[in-house]
């Protein structure tokens, strides 16, 4: 495991969350409204979900564990490492489907999730920097 390779990416992840604090809508309406807002809080959690694989790949690289097979997986597994609570690894495999829908669109994105995302569910985001925070301390 690289520590400074997942401590930037940590950093980037809680960049990815100021941003989208800095530009999320008060309300559904207002986001279905401006396509620059949209680009950017889309851009920002799409970065900031694949920024949470990619750490969970690179601890989960130094176990005995198999690689996962999936994003969404990867979550699985850092929970059954104890290294995020399992209300927190499921939390966190939605935000993978959020991404694939995002990322690949397989269909419009509804703004109501993406307004939910950015008011409560940024807060599953520093839950994990913190319990990956928590990891490295431990090592």
């Amino acid at each position: 495991m690289d520590a400074v390779i997942i401590a930037a990416k940590l950093e980037s992840l809680r960049r990815c969350v100021r941003r989208i604090e800095a530009r999320r809508a008060v309300s559904v309406e207002v986001l279905a409204e401006d396509l620059d807002r949209q680009d950017i809080l889309v851009l920002n959690l799409t970065r900031a979900v694949q920024l949470c694989v990619d750490v969970g790949a690179h601890l989960l690289a130094d176990t005995e564990r198999k690689a996962p097979e999936t994003m969404g997986e990867t979550f699985d597994l850092l929970a059954e490492e104890g290294m995020l609570d399992a209300g927190l690894a499921r939390r966190m495999r939605g935000a993978v489907g959020f991404r694939n829908v995002a990322v690949h669109s397989y269909r419009s994105i509804d703004w109501s999730i993406v307004h939910e995302l950015t008011t409560t569910g940024v807060e599953d985001l520093r839950a994990f920097a913190g319990a990956i925070g928590r990891t490295l301390d431990e090592r």
